[in-house]
């Protein structure tokens, strides 16, 4: 089976049809989920949708782009809930932010993230924007950390945290002009790889411009499966067991 390790299936593209959009995920084969906190206004729409489906789980965590809106309480609150498997999706995002004094408001805002993480023994899951030099010197000062390199950007420097952290590969991969994390991916050992989609966005070819869903990490294991020349069933019991291990799902 696929698991689609990060999937806003609480956005408000889904509104309308989030059960259907389930249902032909798990016709392709796709049977589990995780909903990472993007925004969370989206939060309770996550926590009703983990408690209705068994196989759907939560993320808890303020984006980077965000963290001028909210507080931590709320990862506080529910991060003890039974369907709640990391702290993310946290980070730095550069790319609209140039002040130094905004970019250091992140840090710390991320740093505090992670201290909750380690408290609550829970993985996180990183997103990282233009901003590799200063994720790097961050997660260097958390050695006990463990987590996920969400929508992987294929920059080398992350390797280094191969032994403690796995690395999210979706849509982009597929994409003509991802030359970079083509060539990049075969440095990733196959036991850190994990498959996603971040669906509603980051669709996959051939289907860019058009909203990403679950079902297409069926594109994203088949273009796995060719750079490593192995089976996609292969492909899916190595990632799917990835997965399991760093979620304890």
């Amino acid at each position: 089976m696929i698991i689609d390790t990060h999937t806003h299936l609480d956005n408000e593209k889904f509104i309308e049809d989030v059960d259907e959009v389930i249902k032909r995920a798990i016709e392709h084969n796709v049977k589990k989920f995780i909903i990472p906190a993007a925004d969370p206004k989206d939060l309770k729409r996550a926590i009703e949708l983990a408690e209705k489906y068994d196989y759907i789980y939560f993320g808890v965590g303020v984006h980077p782009v965000d963290i001028d809106k909210y507080d931590d309480n709320f990862l506080l609150e529910y991060i003890n809930h039974p369907k709640c498997v990391a702290v993310g999706e946290i980070g730095l995002d550069y790319h609209w932010v140039k002040e130094k004094e905004k970019r250091e408001k992140q840090q710390e805002f991320f740093k505090r993230q992670i201290e909750i993480a380690l408290e609550y023994n829970k993985p996180i899951i990183i997103h990282v924007r233009e901003a590799t030099e200063d994720t790097y010197k961050i997660i260097k000062q958390y050695p006990q950390v463990k987590g996920v390199f969400h929508c992987f950007n294929a920059a080398e420097q992350l390797l280094d945290f191969s032994e403690r952290f796995y690395y999210g590969i979706g849509g982009v991969i597929t994409f003509k002009n991802a030359r970079k994390l083509v060539n990049v991916f075969p440095k990733i050992p196959k036991e850190r790889v994990i498959i996603e989609t971040d669906a509603p966005y980051l669709t996959p070819h051939p289907f860019r411009g058009q909203r990403n869903e679950p079902m297409y990490t069926v594109y994203v294991r088949d273009k796995i499966a060719q750079l490593w020349n192995v089976s996609k069933e292969e492909v899916e019991n190595i990632t799917t067991k990835n997965a399991k291990r760093i979620f304890k799902i």
